[in-house]
């Protein structure tokens, strides 16, 4: 869930850090930041405690009013032990909550799971080490692993670059990188996810989605003969899309976890962004065991009504096979028609199918 990452992360920046104590952190402002390296450093360690306190919450989608503040006695070193202590505040937290417990982050979709915040953690303390070192004079870069962790999790519109660390510096507005235009406003993305009656949709990040496609479980607690293939097929899809820079967050692929048991039954999803015309194609699948309780048909609601509130989505649309009965059943329940023949033709002609296709469409 990354509770070690938030510890390596905390042990990397206290041990560069401890190097410069015997200089005045008051005196030096921050690289790109008005504050000075003393109060950099106690804003990680703000952060740190903040998302700890969020999690500890259990589940409370509000803002905790907590605020730290040290003894104005403290040194440098002091800082840095307030560091170490909300560091490991905040991995214990991440390893002793449930998976499946979201609590407030205000951007963009107001809420973080364990690893979500493990994600942000990492993501606050490699940064802000980054702003003091370069103001202090010391060369700072963190093992790829870590930078990595951050931009896999919390900017998963961020085509992958020469290197994780060099990626993560410019997507934040701290470095160059070769044909990219320089970064002027960034926040962090956190994942989304749609509540339905029996289920939760989670949208899958880059990096679940990469062990999902590799053969693993993405974080998830599969029934017994989860994930179906064609899950596996679509985190590969969107690992594509996040290699060449074309990945949507809000339009990737979302596990569908039942609030029962919180096992994941399967997924559903969209085939990519909206078209200039505001269509976009949707698809799903189902572990064996779970069908016949309406569970795609209650997720296909949720997401088409969270998809078709958006200024940007007009129609969606199903592609079905023509023997798939099933199927067919499943999209008509959830509110979907059946297309136009002209749409079906059109659409035959786009696709390869080893037999006639349906093609099923739900409008605002």
């Amino acid at each position: 869930m990354g509770g070690e990452r938030v510890a390596e992360a905390v042990a990397g920046s206290v041990a560069l850090l401890r190097t410069a104590t015997d200089r005045d952190w008051d005196a030096v402002k921050a690289a790109r930041s008005q504050w000075s390296c003393r109060e950099a450093a106690i804003h990680i360690a703000y952060d740190l405690v903040i998302y700890a306190s969020r999690l500890a919450s259990r589940g409370s989608t509000s803002h905790v009013p907590l605020r730290i503040a040290p003894d104005e006695s403290a040194g440098n070193e002091g800082i840095l032990q307030i560091i170490e202590t909300t560091g490991t505040l905040l991995t214990a937290t991440v390893n002793t909550t449930p998976r499946h417990i979201r609590a407030h982050h205000p951007c963009p979709f107001t809420t973080a799971n364990p690893e979500g915040f493990a994600a942000l953690g990492v993501g606050e303390v490699l940064l802000h080490t980054y702003d003091i070192a370069e103001a202090l004079g010391l060369r700072y870069e963190p093992p790829a692993e870590l930078a990595e962790f951050a931009l896999t999790r919390l900017l998963p519109h961020v085509q992958p670059g020469p290197t994780p660390w060099s990626t993560l510096l410019w997507a934040t507005g701290r470095g160059d990188l070769p044909g990219r235009a320089p970064v002027t406003a960034w926040h962090w993305i956190n994942p989304l996810v749609i509540p339905a009656e029996r289920l939760t949709l989670e949208s899958l990040t880059p990096a679940t989605a990469a062990d999902l496609a590799a053969g693993g479980d993405g974080g998830f607690d599969w029934v017994t003969d989860g994930p179906y293939d064609g899950t596996r097929e679509a985190s590969g899809m969107l690992l594509k899309a996040y290699e060449a820079g074309v990945h949507r967050p809000e339009f990737g692929v979302f596990v569908l976890v039942r609030h029962e048991d919180d096992r994941a039954v399967g997924a559903l999803g969209f085939h990519g962004a909206p078209e200039e015309d505001g269509r976009v194609e949707i698809g799903y699948d189902l572990a064996e065991s779970a069908r016949g309780n309406g569970y795609v048909t209650e997720a296909l609601r949720a997401l088409s009504e969270w998809a078709l509130a958006r200024d940007d989505v007009r129609t969606l649309f199903a592609t079905i096979d023509h023997d798939n009965l099933k199927s067919q059943g499943v999209v008509t329940r959830a509110g979907f028609t059946r297309a136009t023949v002209e749409e079906e033709r059109a659409m035959g002609e786009r696709r390869e199918s080893d037999g006639p296709l349906h093609v099923y469409v739900r409008t605002a």
